[in-house]
């Protein structure tokens, strides 16, 4: 009863085609916004910000650009883990080699270099589509894990490839305390989450969605497929890099190439899945069930084996992970294509009708 939209007119284009047309959509976000803003940093504890909060708002934001890419304009890639190196080495680059370079800074250059990196592994797309192009995206994150890891120039020299980054700071301030870290990311996730947002609503989003669905139809209708799919790849690698930037300057601090190995472009192919493909929100829900799944696991399954009186080991909670994940990909894919997302807006459909049956 407390979920509908009568009385709510709509006098003009604009209050027609804003983000959230439901006032109560419009009073939940920024209610949300609000818990993140005050009460997250009153009610987290410092394991609660680097376990969880700050990796689900960096690897959204990693999501929503591969989202862009594969959900909207219907790319497949297997290279994101190489579009976030990228990204972060790049920024490491900028940062350490040009004095007063500020942070902020360096990791939005690191993504203008995954950018062109992006547009040029994905000009195959042009030609190629479906299976081909994912071995051609895959080909992207074989290079780029050996070049960071054989070309020492890209680690500042280092012997071992380990790169770190110390004193950040924004404006004067340094940035060492989980909760200023936690403030620095979910910056950058509002705004690129509110420029994706109205990206998709654009005609720009219109031709990748055209592209999505049948690029044949879209090229008869005047759609240029160049343009189309080289600008879904220059935002979504934009996008992948700077969340690359931030993994490495903000969770991790020090990394080596493997942090940003295969396995990574996979949990960000399963985000999008699981969450759902083609949608903004969706890329939210996915990478909150990739971070708090692990966590949960490694919690209940040890209290499960004392129950049952097995002990329950590290390898096998590990091991458990991945079937779940595989399990659960599986299940969305055959029940519910559109992933957790989809369930979202039917829920929210119910609600707006219900207690009635039609």
């Amino acid at each position: 009863m407390l979920y509908r939209e009568n009385g709510q007119f709509k006098t003009d284009y604009r209050a027609d085609q804003q983000v959230f047309p439901i006032k109560q959509d419009r009073i939940a976000i920024g209610l949300l916004l609000a818990f993140a803003v005050i009460g997250v940093p009153l009610l987290a504890d410092e394991y609660l910000f680097r376990a969880i909060l700050i990796p689900f708002l960096i690897l959204s934001l990693a999501a929503l650009g591969l989202n862009i890419l594969v959900g909207y304009c219907g790319q497949i890639s297997l290279g994101t883990g190489a579009f976030m190196a990228v990204g972060a080495y790049a920024a490491y680059n900028f940062f350490v080699r040009i004095d007063g370079m500020p942070a902020i800074a360096a990791i939005l250059l690191g993504g203008v270099c995954a950018t062109a990196v992006g547009i040029l592994f994905g000009i195959p797309s042009l030609r190629i589509k479906g299976l081909y192009l994912a071995v051609a995206t895959l080909a992207a994150q074989f290079f780029w894990d050996w070049a960071f890891l054989r070309i020492k120039w890209f680690s500042n020299n280092s012997t071992s490839g380990t790169v770190s980054v110390a004193d950040l700071s924004l404006f004067g301030v340094r940035i060492d305390s989980p909760v200023g870290k936690y403030f620095f990311c979910l910056s950058f996730l509002v705004v690129f989450a509110v420029v994706a947002k109205n990206l998709v609503r654009s005609h720009i989003g219109r031709e990748w969605m055209a592209i999505r669905d049948m690029d044949v139809a879209a090229a008869v209708i005047g759609i240029r497929p160049v343009y189309a799919k080289l600008t879904a790849f220059a935002v979504s690698s934009f996008i992948v890099g700077v969340a690359g930037g931030l993994w490495g300057f903000v969770h991790l601090g020090s990394w080596e190439p493997a942090a940003f190995s295969i396995d990574r472009s996979f949990q960000l192919l399963f985000m999008i899945i699981i969450g759902g493909l083609g949608s903004i929100m969706g890329s939210f829900f996915g990478a909150a069930f990739i971070v708090i799944l692990p966590v949960i696991l490694n919690q209940a399954l040890p209290a499960f084996g004392e129950l049952v009186g097995v002990t329950i080991g590290t390898a096998l909670i590990a091991h458990a992970e991945l079937m779940i994940f595989g399990g659960l990909i599986v299940f969305f894919l055959i029940v519910e294509p559109h992933g957790l997302a989809r369930l979202w807006s039917t829920a929210k459909e119910k609600l707006r009708l219900w207690p009635f049956p039609h």
